[in-house]
């Protein structure tokens, strides 16, 4: 049972204070790049070996990091600073290697309209807000790579927001093979800042659908977006 401070006993609200003042310094540390071992941060004995706090208290700041979208926790694979890989990303390793660019924008284009169309009809307000904070972190990107991690965390937390377990399983294939096929590289040496900046605006228009909970627009404001992002690569990359 959580304990309940009074005027005369104000443990809790130090405690409250205290794990605020943790989970934004841990939240700079993650966002300023001092954590992380690549995508995954280090195991929680570590890091609360590391802060000299309590594992508890580590646990209290991830929670809240992960609601707010800045974490991904996954059990049995740790925390990570973008969406975890697929649980079978060895399995999927073989297919990676067999499937082409235009065969998983088909698949794409089945399962992501239907994913934004039940996001805008199950979205809640935090859901939405840290899906507005990830559209605009391909605004505001400086580079390519900043750009791909926040489309990444775009696209994911649509998947996430349509609240069906079969669908975010599908979603987070479609996700792994594309990172096993290394397509975000070339993709880096083929687009333009401005291909990248009308990719940006199409997610504002995706999320304002979503917000609105206006299912047909989410389906057609994903299928546009996705049109442009098939014609920009498929022709510039062989399959």
């Amino acid at each position: 049972m959580s304990r309940i401070a009074s005027p005369l006993d104000p443990t809790g609200v130090k405690d409250l204070q205290e794990t605020d003042e943790f989970t934004e310094r841990l939240r700079q540390e993650i966002l300023e790049g001092g954590l992380p071992r690549g995508d995954r941060l280090p195991p929680e004995r570590e890091m609360a070996q590391r802060f000299g706090i309590s594992r508890a208290r580590l646990r209290q700041a991830l929670d809240r990091l992960e609601a707010e979208g800045t974490v991904f926790r996954r059990r049995g694979q740790g925390t990570f600073v973008q969406p975890p890989p697929a649980t079978d990303a060895a399995r999927l390793k073989s297919l990676s290697a067999r499937v082409s660019l235009q065969e998983v924008m088909e698949v794409r284009f089945e399962i992501e309209p239907a994913l934004a169309g039940l996001a805008a009809q199950r979205a809640d307000t935090r859901a939405g807000e840290v899906l507005a904070q990830a559209a605009q972190a391909t605004l505001e990107a400086a580079d390519q790579q900043s750009y791909d991690l926040a489309d990444d965390i775009f696209h994911y937390k649509i998947a996430e927001m349509a609240q069906n377990p079969l669908f975010l399983t599908v979603y987070e294939a479609i996700r792994t093979v594309r990172a096993q096929a290394n397509w975000a590289e070339k993709r880096a040496q083929t687009y333009a800042p401005e291909t990248t900046r009308l990719l940006a605006q199409q997610h504002q228009v995706l999320l304002a659908a979503i917000l609105k909970g206006e299912a047909v627009a989410a389906k057609a404001a994903m299928k546009a977006h996705l049109t442009f992002v098939a014609d920009a690569l498929l022709q510039n990359l062989p399959d």
